[in-house]
């Protein structure tokens, strides 16, 4: 197939397409000092439609200014119930405007709209109402301290807990309106206010839910979002003075440099960071499962997800008949553009990033690899790769040790699960794993061999707002999701009293 019809856009999206998109500051959008123009295109057809201005170091400092103004104004003098009451009525609005949601974002990012509406617009509901309660749930602890001085003194020691203050976030391409809101929520919660950079490739769902933000009432200044590239943008953000913590979801490369302007002034920092993350199929797993490991863990999302299980890792006795199966079921997907509900595999985010793949693909087959699915044709318009399984691959090849983020999987045998938890462990990445067994003798092992922020068993790609998510070694810093994302966002301050 190398055509495939694009549906039309709805008249909805149409309309906030057209209008003017702008940095979102002090509770209004902004014209004045805006950068140069940046093209957002739609994925399934190459076409332009929308601009949105770089937005430079006075614009950052402004949105900076704007959140340090609010932070020490009216969000801190708010009640938790009523932080949290604004968050609850930001998650109706969205849920009440997900259709529109899910359409801009598969519009920019070439998504299923499905899965946009389930999983980007649907899960940002989900995000925000589990973090609204926690702003109320903020609590410190007291101790019992044995201070020695003055003589007969008593004294009590207790915590208080405190918004580390404002907070610059940067988050990827891939889902940007879910894991935006993994970080504006759990920021609200605690009292932060937020200067957030949206994708360049894929800002405008963020834009709108910056309308959202302005008309469910939150005082100005709270949330901020400046639109620009990585270079400009992204720069003055992660170098402003006036940032209390960086958080950060994107490549390895890209989380090094924030990590060291984040320590060149000791500023608080998460990362989420890249992976290459192993699924491992024993012979004694579930039958049948085939088309759930392709569609859930290799080629969802186009495999433009940082859990994407990018290497396959099979028991000999099941090698050929499952890579055959994956093969077929991989072959038989079929391409279109994300608001085709038919289609099973949709383009990718951009021609560049559809280059970059098809690039790991080709230095591989130069280097001897096989391809067992993902020779057939593309759509010509449009950024489309075929979901591709490649095999006789080596330990030290690229496409095992880097990550491709597209729908390219590197599949190899090994004799037992030993040996597969030893190779799922040779990378520098960390981030997450699963293992495919009725054994939970051997799922125990697994889960407690992979050096991994997350295993799965007998699943893959599922998370959950109150679980926490992020990686060990070069994947990240920090956790995001849960008590542990809350306490990422607060600083410990400790009061001791003399009372006698």
């Amino acid at each position: 197939m190398n055509e495939t019809t694009v549906p039309p856009i709805s008249a909805a999206a149409a309309a906030f397409l057209s209008r003017p998109h702008r940095p979102f500051i002090k509770g209004r959008f902004v014209d004045e000092h805006a950068g140069d123009e940046l093209a957002v295109d739609d994925s399934a057809s190459g076409e332009i439609v929308a601009y949105v201005p770089e937005s430079g170091p006075e614009l950052v400092d402004q949105a900076v200014r704007a959140a340090r103004a609010a932070l020490e104004g009216p969000w801190a003098s708010m009640r938790p119930v009523d932080r949290q009451n604004l968050m609850l009525k930001l998650a109706d609005a969205i849920e009440a405007d997900a259709d529109l949601l899910a359409e801009i974002e598969s519009i920019e990012n070439g998504k299923s709209l499905g899965v946009a509406r389930m999983l980007s617009a649907g899960g940002a509901v989900d995000w925000l109402r589990y973090y609204a309660g926690w702003a109320t749930k903020i609590e410190g602890s007291t101790f019992q301290v044995s201070i020695p001085v003055p003589p007969g003194a008593r004294h009590h020691a207790m915590t208080v807990m405190e918004p580390v203050g404002v907070v610059g976030a940067i988050v990827p391409w891939n889902f940007p309106l879910l894991i935006g809101m993994w970080k504006i929520a759990p920021a609200l919660a605690c009292g932060c206010t937020i200067v957030l950079k949206p994708p360049q490739e894929t800002p405008l769902g963020l834009l709108r839910l910056a309308e959202l933000i302005e008309a469910a009432g939150f005082p100005p200044g709270v949330v901020n979002i400046v639109t620009g590239s990585g270079a400009v943008t992204g720069e003055a953000l992660i170098r402003h003075p006036g940032i209390d913590k960086l958080t950060f979801t994107g490549s390895t490369e890209v989380g090094k440099r924030i990590g060291h302007a984040a320590v060149d002034r000791i500023a608080r920092f998460t990362l989420e960071l890249g992976s290459k993350s192993p699924m491992i199929l024993l012979a004694d797993m579930e039958d049948g499962v085939e088309p759930l490991l392709a569609g859930l863990g290799m080629f969802f999302n186009q495999g433009q997800v940082c859990t994407s299980a990018a290497r396959l890792l099979i028991e000999k006795p099941i090698y050929d008949r499952t890579l055959a199966r994956l093969a077929e079921i991989a072959d038989g997907m079929t391409m279109g553009a994300g608001r085709d509900a038919e289609a099973q595999i949709n383009p990718l985010v951009s021609a560049k990033h559809r280059l970059s793949v098809q690039g790991f693909v080709e230095r591989s087959l130069a280097a001897g690899v096989e391809r067992v699915s993902g020779a057939r044709p593309v759509p010509t318009k449009g950024h489309y790769v075929a979901p591709t399984i490649l095999h006789h691959v080596k330990p030290e090849m690229e496409i095992v040790r880097e990550e491709v983020f597209g729908p390219v999987v590197a599949a190899m045998p090994v004799a037992d699960l030993d040996e597969a938890i030893r190779i799922a462990n040779d990378t520098r990445y960390g981030l997450s794993a699963s293992i495919w067994t009725r054994d939970m003798g051997k799922a125990m092992t697994a889960i407690h061999g992979l050096k991994a922020g997350t295993v799965w068993v007998n699943s893959h790609n599922t998370l959950d707002p109150a679980a926490p998510f992020g990686g060990f070694k070069q994947s990240g810093i920090g956790r995001e999701h849960g008590r542990a994302a809350i306490e990422g966002y607060l600083e410990t301050k400790t009061a001791i009293m003399r009372y006698a």
